[in-house]
């Protein structure tokens, strides 16, 4: 089994970038000469998926041009949030109720995503089908963040996710979600860390570590360390 959708969130204000992104959306920010959502979209048609949604809400136009213009060798369907902003939980379920798929990768284009996520990526998708699971988030040690203030999100236990007072790992911004979990929620703002948080809970939320040097557009002093790097 294999998953063919990948959703990209796109939506956000980008407001920890200011000024850069008072007038460009943060997806389209550059590094090295390519915009961080080109570098997410070509790490996830590496993964051979068939159809990529991204949802938009501002400065969406600018977003909707860089695409069209782009003509990248795989669909992409933009998903306007709407008149209000979704957050993560209502911007990707608002997504999966575009597509007829039951999992889904979920991307956030502000890490530097490149070619040698895929192999990681790939062995998580292999584990999440083989246990059968509705979820599972890729996490890296905060040892290997770029930013050495970026502070971890969770712990990480044989692929079982806790948040302890450690916390020594943080969220890349790459999860796999069944579309099952979103059956009580509706299309409005909320974010996808209320899900997580019902599955901890219940101690059923999943992770798989990456060994990736991890480079996060935390803020603008680390997005213009990444420009002179």
């Amino acid at each position: 089994m294999k998953i063919n959708t990948a959703l990209i969130l796109c939506a956000g204000f980008g407001k920890r970038l200011n000024p850069l992104t008072l007038k460009k959306p943060k997806p389209l920010l550059q590094i090295k000469n390519q915009t961080i959502l080109e570098s997410c979209i070509y790490t996830v048609i590496k993964l051979k998926v068939e159809n990529i949604f991204l949802n938009t809400f501002y400065l969406s136009e600018q977003i909707n041009e860089f695409i069209k213009n782009k003509n990248f060798p795989v669909k992409i369907n933009i998903i306007e949030d709407g008149r209000d902003i979704l957050d993560t939980g209502g911007g990707v379920l608002n997504m999966i109720n575009h597509s007829d798929s039951s999992d889904f990768f979920v991307f956030n284009p502000d890490t530097i995503w490149n070619e040698n996520y895929v192999s990681e990526i790939n062995d998580m998708q292999k584990y999440y089908f083989q246990n059968e699971l509705n979820n599972i988030l890729l996490l890296v040690n905060k040892k290997l963040s770029f930013d050495n203030n970026l502070e971890g999100d969770f712990d990480l236990k044989d692929n079982m996710i806790k948040k302890n007072v450690e916390k020594n790992f943080i969220y890349t911004g790459c999860q796999i979600l069944n579309k099952s979990l979103f059956n009580e929620y509706k299309v409005e703002n909320f974010s996808v860390a209320k899900i997580w948080n019902k599955l901890l809970l219940k101690q059923q939320l999943n992770g798989f570590e990456s060994t990736n040097k991890f480079y996060h557009l935390t803020n603008l002093e680390i997005f213009k360390k990444l420009k002179g790097s």
